[in-house]
């Protein structure tokens, strides 16, 4: 062999390492849906507020509700899923959401619904005895009610009012979608462990709902959540067009 000549091994041993992509593949059809659900939501528009059940909107049609304690990011996640700064009332002073608010999807009988906190509001005691009433009537009585997305802060999780309200759930047999708020908060790391360990508790207590991490700072698990949110209201794919928003067909909503 000339003594310039490389061996295949030699050049093989030379060769630029190629670097191998270990990143899950998802299904193009679920991407489609996720990107149209995202567009959808996008129509929201505020439709009223209501001090207490007897006031709020007919109950009719389909809606999902956002609830967590005061602190727990529940304004900043509705305008991060709406893609719109001010359609919830984000305010640097936890509590500041008094009133049952509802947000119409183009369609006043598909809605998001924003509850008052729980827990940590800096009202005065006999004030949130009146919100918590309210917020129980609304849970047990509401027929159009299809389910909550109920939100934690991520370095915080499972506090006392969130298990009282994933029992109520349980109890009226109501879809949960847990949202593990700020997870830019943590590191990956940390942040999946709290995940795993969420779950795990759940499962002791034998509620068999969603969850998801996720942080309106930075958008991490905005395509899970609309992808959620619209199945539950009953949004159909448009599949001659992915890039625009369809109608909807709320028939199909379990």
């Amino acid at each position: 062999m000339h003594k310039y000549q490389k061996s295949k091994d030699t050049k093989a041993k030379l060769a630029p390492k190629q670097k191998i992509s270990y990143s899950k593949k998802t299904d193009p059809a679920l991407d489609t849906y996720s990107e149209q659900a995202i567009n959808w939501l996008r129509q929201a528009e505020f439709l009223m507020s209501a001090p207490k059940l007897s006031l709020c909107v007919e109950d009719t049609g389909y809606e999902v509700a956002f609830a967590g304690r005061s602190n727990a990011g529940k304004s900043s996640a509705i305008n991060t899923l709406t893609n719109q700064k001010q359609l919830a009332r984000a305010s640097k002073r936890p509590g500041r959401t008094q009133m049952i608010n509802f947000f119409s999807l183009g369609n006043p009988e598909q809605r998001l619904v924003d509850l008052p906190g729980y827990g940590y509001a800096a009202v005065p005691e006999d004030m949130k005895k009146v919100w918590q009433k309210e917020l129980e009537n609304y849970l047990i009585h509401r027929q159009s009610l299809q389910g909550l997305v109920l939100l934690m802060d991520i370095r915080h999780p499972l506090q006392h009012f969130d298990r009282m309200m994933l029992e109520w759930a349980y109890s009226r047999h109501l879809f949960v979608h847990i949202l593990l708020t700020k997870a830019d908060k943590l590191n990956r790391g940390p942040a999946n462990k709290t995940l795993l360990e969420v779950k795990k508790q759940l499962q002791d207590m034998k509620l068999n709902f969603s969850i998801q991490l996720f942080s309106s700072l930075d958008k991490q698990g905005l395509s899970e959540l609309a992808s959620v949110m619209a199945s539950r209201l009953g949004f159909t794919i448009d599949v001659n067009d992915s890039n625009l928003p369809v109608n909807t067909d709320i028939s199909s909503s379990e």
